[in-house]
């Protein structure tokens, strides 16, 4: 019989702290009880902790030995959910911590928040432990717009070395991010007319057909490709234009509901028309900024051609604005190093790779420290987590404890260098 959700706090501090915390609720931007929580337990074991002018929480454990060099754990207190309980308990088959199916759990980011403070409390405990210092960031507002971490007083980091606690699994070690860039295609057609009295007249030209043959073109999907997976990815997302706009225009005016609204306005749009002018939007992304900026070239070529081949019918337009920039791979391979090394003293498997999306790692890596230098920002995952952001999210608990060991001995490894 497995044990209950309280037997289990009992015999572990690391669960029992991960518990305390998920039981607070704190959806982006409402992480004002989370937020107090964790500085009262840190200051009340002796470790300087504060909000900053944000409601960020700061921490830092001060170096025993002064020839080495500090580093930075990073997670964010935020969780996709509402204010409603955080209902907890084990899953029938005792291998996971999950809600009552209500709500998401909040192990995104509450694991890393509760291992980075859990590595504090340690260190803390043991004074005789030779380390260059340990700070803690913990920021609001990640899941949805990341003002916490743009709100970071970064000039008062000691630390150049920064451990990102926020991937999924247990063991992972990512290097690099993708950027994320929003693409603009736009197509004019210069006539319009009637699609019946004007549809023989060959200087009419179809906007829709026309940037479905731009579409054609432009590369979709899978850029490029390295040995840590996919670097520079192209996504369309969606292609408007033609007899649209009445149609729209009556949804917003009268808020029609319909099961479908992409068969409703397929289904009355103006087909007697023809169309002027089409869109289509793009996400681009890539961990390297050179290779972005490849493809972008390359679509750009693209459109010259088509402008070239329709000058004076038609003109198209490509625009790339940059929503989040890359986190590229250090040349410094220490902190990797490290955390491969800590995998196989612990016994686990270590994956380094690169991960196609964002993260706070973003931020730092365009930043610099108290110092000067900039950051070099890694993204770790200490636990196995499933569903994550549903109401089904759950935490592997053995990975969860054996990624706590991965934390702290990547720590230990790296102050013996």
């Amino acid at each position: 019989m497995s044990k209950n959700i309280e037997e289990l706090r009992k015999e572990n501090e690391l669960i029992d702290l991960f518990c305390t915390l998920v039981q607070i609720p704190s959806p982006s931007g409402e992480e004002e009880k989370v937020s107090a929580k964790i500085v009262e337990i840190l200051t009340s074991a002796g470790i300087e902790a504060k909000e900053d002018h944000f409601k960020n929480v700061t921490a830092k454990i001060p170096a025993t030995d002064s020839d080495k060099k500090p580093v930075l754990l990073s997670a964010h207190m935020d969780v996709v959910g509402d204010t409603s309980p955080v209902n907890i308990r084990i899953s029938e088959d005792g291998r996971f911590i999950e809600t009552d199916k209500t709500r998401p759990l909040g192990s995104d980011d509450k694991v890393g928040v509760s291992a980075a403070m859990y590595l504090a409390l340690y260190l803390k405990k043991h004074p005789e432990i030779k380390h260059g210092g340990l700070e803690l960031v913990f920021t609001r507002d990640e899941e949805q717009n990341m003002t916490g971490i743009h709100n970071v007083k970064f000039d008062e980091i000691e630390s150049q070395y920064v451990m990102v606690l926020d991937a999924d699994k247990l063991g992972q070690i990512q290097i690099s991010g993708a950027s994320y860039t929003n693409g603009t295609l736009t197509v004019n057609a210069l006539k319009g007319g009637h699609s019946g009295i004007d549809i023989g007249d060959k200087t009419r030209l179809n906007a829709v057909k026309l940037i479905g043959e731009l579409i054609a073109e432009i590369p979709q999907g899978e850029y490029k490709r390295d040995e840590y997976g996919t670097v520079t990815s192209i996504n369309i997302g969606c292609v408007i234009g033609g007899g649209v706009e009445p149609v729209i225009q009556k949804i917003a005016q009268k808020g029609i509901s319909e099961p479908s609204y992409i068969d409703y306005v397929a289904n009355n749009c103006l087909t007697n028309i023809i169309n002027t002018k089409a869109m289509a939007k793009y996400s681009i992304r890539s961990s390297e900024e050179d290779n972005e900026q490849q493809l972008i070239n390359d679509i750009k070529t693209i459109v010259e051609k088509f402008n070239k081949k329709y000058e004076g019918l038609a003109n198209a337009e490509f625009i790339a604005k940059s929503k989040m920039k890359a986190f590229e791979k250090s040349g410094d391979e220490t902190i990797q190093k490290v955390c491969v090394k800590a995998c196989e003293k612990i016994g686990i498997k270590g994956e380094v790779s690169s991960f196609h999306a964002g993260a706070e790692t973003h931020i730092y890596a365009h930043e610099k420290n108290k110092h000067g230098e900039v950051f070099k920002p890694y993204l770790l995952g200490l636990a196995d987590i499933y569903n994550m952001h549903s109401s089904n999210e759950m935490v592997d608990i053995q990975t969860f404890i054996k990624g706590y060991e991965f934390l702290k001995e990547s720590f230990l490894i790296f102050n013996e260098v």
